[in-house]
């Protein structure tokens, strides 16, 4: 079964054939407070139709321009990626002519004055501490130890039987630990 204006419009090709055969020899019918002739009606409900028609269409007409689009502008875009990489070598010294094809030059980078630069190594310092960050040899450092043993008739069940590497680390004074990121 259709469903929604497919259906509409299959019920006014259906009234347009009905009207033909058994009312073409009606002169007028009252329909919503006015009076249509046969020949009105059908043109009424052919109209519904057509326009219904021409959605469809349109609706296929744009799916086969949206395939098109999706098929080449791949390769479109990639020779459009190889131009603009060309044009910023070619013309990296001439920020005027870059403009004139809609591209920025590279921005120089502003090199940092040695307040900033102190600044910005204290704040990485600081993080790699907060964040307990090692490089490789830390890490090698860092060697997990027991504490107690604990057996399945020891009383003391519900406490750790190994400490972990990052409270060892911890304890034995060493900046940061083995603790992973996020927790």
């Amino acid at each position: 079964m259709t469903k929604g204006k497919t259906r509409e419009t299959s019920l006014a090709e259906q009234l347009i054939a009905g009207t033909k055969q058994h009312l073409s020899n009606v002169s007028s019918l009252m329909l919503e407070s006015g009076t249509f002739t046969p020949a009105q009606i059908e043109s009424s409900l052919q109209t519904l139709v057509d326009l219904r028609k021409a959605v469809n269409d349109a609706k296929a007409a744009v799916k086969a321009k949206i395939a098109d689009e999706h098929d080449r502008a791949p390769l479109l875009r990639s020779h459009m990626a190889a131009l603009a990489a060309y044009v910023k070598v070619a013309f990296s010294k001439s920020p005027d002519v870059l403009a004139d094809f809609g591209l920025k030059p590279k921005k120089v980078k502003t090199p940092l004055t040695i307040e900033q630069q102190a600044a910005a190594d204290a704040k990485r310092k600081a993080t790699r501490a907060m964040r307990h960050t090692m490089g490789a040899k830390q890490k090698k450092k860092v060697k997990g130890t027991i504490t107690t043993i604990v057996t399945p008739t020891d009383s003391k069940a519900s406490q750790p039987a190994v400490q972990s590497p990052a409270a060892s680390a911890s304890s034995q004074g060493t900046s940061g630990g083995a603790t992973p990121h996020g927790t």
